[in-house]
């Protein structure tokens, strides 16, 4: 099976399924429930970060990159994981966190110690001769990227949290460090890799000021050494493997980056993840805000990513949700009127464009957000840091909490819900992030008498089936309409045409003259329309979705 096939599912560990009781999903907990996942006919499971670690960002601070966190379960665990996962067909993508370490890490330990060989592992600088920082670039997390190095007088680098020491990819030994992790886990079978922020890893050695109104991430975002580093870590790991499958999290990155790191002829990555389509909802680009979002900034980004990736060869991730954005369904469809329309829709528009798809657990059951009623609710250290900065600015409370319920990471962290008990069938002890709305939206209903999960079913069945939405060609149709975002596949002879109604006002559409009244099969439709004729206009229902294979 070709990348250009497969369907990737994402678990988040924590909140999937927990086998012991103790409120944290847990790797015996997805074996459980490999006969669900098998279902849905997923090819590939990019799983976040289980390895050892002090959970200051939820596994994204590894301590161990060799080692499963108890947390988690054990490797006996991992192993088992493995092996019913294959089974069932279904391949493992393990989350590479390479642009730093924890700060518990062997690594920085033995550094603070004095050794002379692991200090070179990291970003260490005195102090400017005014006894100021060592330049003045800003965390992502908030504050300064600098941190004191014991009582060295020196000081780290860490480009977020303080406990996450930014790695020296300029010198060659963590390189290879870091290539060991990837070849031990590929010897124990794992066939694709997810790299977090990996477009961060090439700062300039002299680490520079930022000059004044720039913003430091310029200085170390998509530098041209970061497609060296990718390409020799190709060579001495995945790439030995053809079948293996690697994405990569870019950071504020452009196209004609993802092009090279994506280029087959480059032997960098796979794909890569972009977000610039997930910040129609920012007002002013920032992120703490809540405003309707922008349809029309939404189709120009979705298309202009599908156009200039399909014309210089390079290949997208394509996704609306993750462990950090909340629920799309909230953002972007109907949750409330129509919310089984509104995911169909959604799932519709992704799953039929050029790129690999990537399904969000909860997201085939149509989760949405949970709007906690309280702040004490959340446990994300982003959304309590954020709820205090928009209080600081005058916000009352009300106001501050209608932001966090619209754009808190914990959203999409929420557990799995199975069933329609209290626990929604996640735990039989305390949750450690509390479920909601599981009375009607869980897995047990859904299986039983919902729509969604059926027709993402259909979706992934359908990539595997027609090669005109795994391979063909991308174009827009009419980019302008207020309300419909419409396009069309093109392979060999065939065109699809993809119709989707983003509103809940019908609209009657007026499809190109030159697939008018041509023969037709309805590929799919979430109001189960059949037109075996392309007809002059479409009159679409409140979040129509509608492809139709013109012959």
């Amino acid at each position: 099976m070709s990348l250009a096939d497969k369907v990737i599912y994402q678990i988040y560990p924590k909140s999937f399924y927990d086998s012991n009781g103790d409120g944290i999903g847990d790797l015996r907990g997805i074996i459980q429930k490999i006969p669900y996942l098998k279902q849905l006919n997923i090819d590939m499971i990019w799983f976040n970060p289980f390895f050892v670690s002090p959970q200051n960002d939820n596994g994204y601070d590894i301590a161990d990159y060799y080692a499963i966190d108890p947390l988690f379960g054990t490797m006996t665990d991992f192993d088992e994981l493995i092996t019913q996962l294959r089974q069932n067909h279904i391949e493992v993508m393990l989350d590479m966190v390479f642009n730093h370490c924890s700060t518990n890490h062997q690594w920085f330990q033995k550094a603070l110690a004095g050794d002379q060989y692991y200090q070179n592992f990291f970003y260490l600088r005195q102090p400017k001769a005014d006894g100021s920082l060592p330049n003045n670039w800003r965390s992502k997390f908030g504050g300064p990227a600098w941190a004191p190095f014991g009582n060295t007088g020196k000081y780290y680098l860490h480009l977020y949290d303080k406990s996450q020491a930014d790695l020296n990819w300029h010198n060659p030994e963590v390189r290879k460090e870091l290539f060991k992790v990837i070849n031990f886990w590929r010897a124990k079978g794992i066939k694709g890799f997810r790299f977090d922020v990996i477009n961060v890893i090439g700062k300039d050695e002299t680490l520079a000021d930022a000059p004044a109104k720039i913003d430091s991430k310029v200085l170390y975002t998509d530098q041209p050494i970061v497609h060296q580093y990718l390409q020799e870590m190709n060579k001495n790991t995945f790439g030995r493997d053809l079948e293996t499958v690697t994405v990569g999290e870019m950071s504020s990155t452009d196209i004609a980056n993802s092009i090279a790191y994506t280029k087959k002829d480059n032997h960098e990555l796979s794909m890569v993840f972009t977000f610039h389509h997930l910040k129609v909802d920012y007002q002013d680009g920032q992120k703490w805000t809540k405003i309707p979002f922008n349809f029309q900034k939404l189709k120009q980004l979705l298309n202009d990513w599908q156009v200039g990736m399909s014309n210089g060869g390079g290949w997208n991730a394509l996704f609306w949700n993750n462990h950090d954005q909340p629920w799309a369904l909230s953002r972007f469809g109907d949750s409330k009127h129509y919310r089984a329309k509104s995911a169909e829709m959604l799932a519709t528009v992704l799953h039929l464009l050029r790129g690999t798809p990537y399904i969000y657990q909860g997201e085939e059951i149509g989760m949405i957000n949970p709007n906690y009623q309280s702040i004490t609710d959340y446990v994300d250290i982003e959304t309590k840091n954020a709820y205090q900065e928009l209080l600081k600015k005058g916000l009352d409370e009300q106001k501050a909490l209608a932001i966090i319920q619209a754009k808190s990471r914990d959203n999409s962290r929420s557990p799995m819900h199975w069933d329609d008990s209290q626990k929604a069938g996640f735990t039989t002890g305390t949750p450690w992030l509390k479920p909601q709305d599981q009375t009607q939206i869980n897995v047990a209903a859904e299986l039983d008498h919902g729509e969604i999960f059926p027709y993402y079913q259909k979706l992934i069945q359908l990539r595997k089936t027609y090669p005109i939405i795994a391979n063909g060609s991308y174009q827009p149709i009419d980019l302008n309409h207020p309300q419909v975002y419409a396009y069309c596949r093109k392979y060999n002879s065939q065109t699809l045409l993809v119709i989707n109604n983003f509103y809940a006002n019908s609209v009657s559409y007026q499809l190109p003259q030159h697939y008018q009244k041509l023969p037709a099969k309805t590929l799919i439709s979430n109001y189960s329309k059949q037109l075996k004729v392309v007809p002059s206009v479409v009159n679409l229902k409140p979040y129509e979705a509608l492809a139709l294979l013109v012959k």
